[in-house]
């Protein structure tokens, strides 16, 4: 149970760990440099004042939510098969046209628009070696992404990266990608429980990738002067439907399948994207936006991930809008917290997950006696109950009941697949359920259905 309950707590630690290690002047910079930049944002959007969101304290007067009774507050959801003038989607095609008008609000109101200027991205193989992984003879390679910055040498940006496959793959092999964690010097990885999945990827002859996401931009505000978004900016605050930094790394993992198309030990068609937490979040955005990736292993992404925001569950727009996780996306997001409601947002986590259609997706969540309510594990499952038309309407198949289902079950009949496991903020124990589900596209060298 104390291993569990560490993972909850786990990826909180890490986010403040190397804040911590930082000088009182750097920790105080990065504060005033994140609230004057949250500031401006709002007086650029013309809001003077936002609607402070509950707190993830369960004990606190002001708590989040936690009573299913409560929480559907929302008359209805916009319907992902219903074009803005009301004509509805019937056909392949018309789903085409209708995922421009979805994909043209996320950009506009909620992750921000990739610039059109993005320089170029040369990536150099720093080491390679041979290794074994447990009992798994494997090659690893060090990578760094070099961005070009002769636009603005002042800025530099390098994306880190870490490929590992096996050592005598015979043929391509897909590839797992995690949004990977960097961890502070000093600072010990959380415990394993059963067989890390590394090697349970390799033991089914894939490869992975270790991609981290704060080499090319930092998480926090003061940051979005830096990194990948800065560099484009030339150092100046971005303009209200300029993209975040979800939408930034997710730009990351882009420019990782550039590399991966180039090395013939991977195969470019069967690319995993996985994540957790703020990362599951950048996992699905990913996926929802690069079609080069065939399947999602989505993990505990909440809210500004796969969640429904319109739900009074959990965290809730107005935490995401706050200073501390605003930077995640556009500034037009904001507004949402302020004169708009999550109610006028067009879209929703819903549609998220059915752009990704017809890829697999996997949603991961933990048990909410010990991950805790703030994700809301069944919000995510009715991002993936209201997805499921638009699989459908493609020719696969969506979620396979729309009740949701005791602790533990098992839905993976379906092309998205869910299931809350016991433990706590973690994917950890739903690895082995994930990959018999991916054995379904990927056995036999058999690629995702597109």
């Amino acid at each position: 149970m104390r291993k569990t309950i560490y993972f909850c707590f786990f990826y909180l630690l890490l986010t403040m760990q190397g804040y911590a290690q930082m000088s009182q002047q750097a920790r105080d910079s990065i504060n005033r440099l994140n609230n004057e930049d949250h500031q401006a944002m709002m007086k650029l959007l013309n809001i003077s004042a936002l609607r402070p969101g509950p707190s993830g304290n369960p004990q606190a007067p002001n708590a989040a939510n936690a009573d299913e009774s409560k929480a559907t507050t929302y008359t209805s959801l916009p319907d992902p098969l219903v074009f803005k003038d009301g004509t509805k989607v019937k056909s392949p095609k018309a789903w085409e046209k209708r995922k421009f008008e979805i994909m043209e609000d996320f950009s506009r109101e909620m992750y921000g628009r990739l610039p059109s200027n993005i320089p170029k991205v040369t990536w150099e193989v720093v080491s390679q070696k041979d290794t074994m992984i447990s009992t798994y003879p494997a090659k690893e390679k060090k990578l760094l992404g070099h961005v070009d910055n002769s636009s603005y040498p002042a800025i530099q940006v390098a994306i880190q990266l870490t490929l590992t496959t096996p050592a005598s793959p015979g043929a391509p092999v897909p590839v797992m990608v995690e949004f990977g964690w960097n961890f502070p010097p000093g600072m010990n990885r959380p415990p394993v429980e059963g067989t890390p999945w590394q090697q349970q990827v390799l033991a089914k002859g894939w490869g992975y990738a270790i991609l981290i996401p704060t080499s090319f931009q930092a998480d926090n505000g003061a940051g979005l002067k830096e990194g990948i978004i800065g560099l484009v900016n030339k150092g100046q605050p971005r303009k209200a439907d300029d993209w975040g930094t979800l939408r930034a790394w997710a730009w990351g993992a882009s420019r990782a399948i550039d590399y991966f198309e180039t090395d013939e030990e991977v195969d470019p068609k069967r690319i995993v994207i996985e994540g957790l937490s703020r990362y599951g979040k950048a996992a699905i955005v990913a996926m929802a936006y690069e079609p080069r990736i065939a399947m999602g292993f989505i993990g505990s992404s909440g809210a500004g991930g796969a969640k429904i925001l319109r739900r009074t569950f959990g965290e809730q727009v107005e935490n995401l809008a706050a200073s501390g996780e605003y930077h995640w996306f556009a500034p037009n997001f904001i507004k949402y917290a302020g004169p708009l409601t999550p109610n006028d947002l067009p879209v929703d986590a819903h549609h998220l997950v059915a752009v990704c259609a017809p890829r697999p997706v996997f949603i991961s969540v933990g048990s909410p006696a010990v991950e805790g309510n703030w994700i809301d594990a069944k919000g995510m499952f009715l991002a993936a109950v209201h997805a499921s038309p638009v699989y459908e309407l493609l020719g696969e198949k969506g979620l396979e009941t729309d009740k949701f289902p005791p602790q533990e079950t098992t839905l993976t009949k379906g092309d998205i697949a869910f299931r809350q496991h016991a433990g706590g903020h973690t994917v950890v124990p739903n690895w082995p359920y994930f990959l018999e589900f991916a054995d379904r596209y990927f056995s036999n060298g058999s690629k995702a259905r597109k």
